[in-house]
């Protein structure tokens, strides 16, 4: 890709392997906090929970609901549904969240190929930019403990700027913070509505990261391994 001077990396399931580390995490939480009493299994736990929160964040993805209301919705929902006491169902809410996400910032499995993708990036003396929906309190620990916070030249989150992905504002803030220009960047990411159609709503051109292979009809450059990226950069 010719003039291309910025790349523009998503976090959670493009670099950072989030299905893996929540997976360990939610286990944790499982055993920590009892919840064995409820469900059937741990994998009933998990599965309940990634359901509930898998329809949530598309809705806060579009600004139809707050971060405050999906952080406890998302544990809410699932407790109650499998009859947990209901004087006690928000406090209990309340508790898991940030339980959930202190021992989730501390994980550090990446996506197969990601560092080396970031290295190639820097040996090739491109800008490497971050944009990610995920919440400030969690991302940059997230970064810290894996060990990849170097590599990043402008950190952009959602929460900074009160929009997420796909809303062009946020990949308008990112040019301004780091004084690029639409022509000159491409963003990497695996969620085809947030990051692909997002990024060239604003102008940008976007690399399709497909792991799972499902079928796509996007304009989109497409890699299945990340170790592609260095066939089209």
């Amino acid at each position: 890709m010719k003039e291309i001077k910025w790349v523009w990396v998503d976090l959670d399931d493009t670099v950072w392997d989030f299905s893996a580390n929540s997976w360990e995490t939610l286990g944790e939480l499982y055993y920590r906090e009892g919840l064995d009493a409820y469900f059937l299994s741990v994998d009933d736990w998990r599965e309940r929970y990634l359901k509930c929160n898998h329809a949530l964040w598309p809705l806060y993805n579009a600004g139809k609901i707050t971060k405050e209301f999906l952080q406890v919705e998302r544990f809410r929902k699932v407790l109650a549904d499998v009859g947990y006491p209901q004087s006690d169902l928000l406090a209990k809410s309340k508790i898991l969240d940030p339980l959930y996400l202190s021992i989730l910032g501390t994980k550090t499995r990446l996506i197969d190929g990601a560092r080396e993708m970031l290295e190639y990036l820097r040996e090739k003396g491109y800008n490497i930019g971050l944009i990610s929906n995920g919440f400030r309190e969690v991302q940059y620990r997230k970064l810290k403990s894996s060990q990849i916070d170097g590599y990043f030249d402008v950190v952009v989150l959602s929460d900074d700027v009160g929009v997420n992905k796909p809303d062009r504002r946020i990949f308008d803030f990112a040019l301004k913070k780091a004084g690029a220009s639409a022509s000159e960047s491409v963003i990497i990411g695996d969620n085809p509505d947030a990051d692909i159609a997002g990024a060239e709503m604003a102008g940008w051109r976007a690399i399709y990261f497909n792991k799972d292979r499902v079928a796509d009809d996007s304009e989109a450059n497409v890699i299945s391994d990340l170790r592609q990226l260095s066939s089209l950069l």
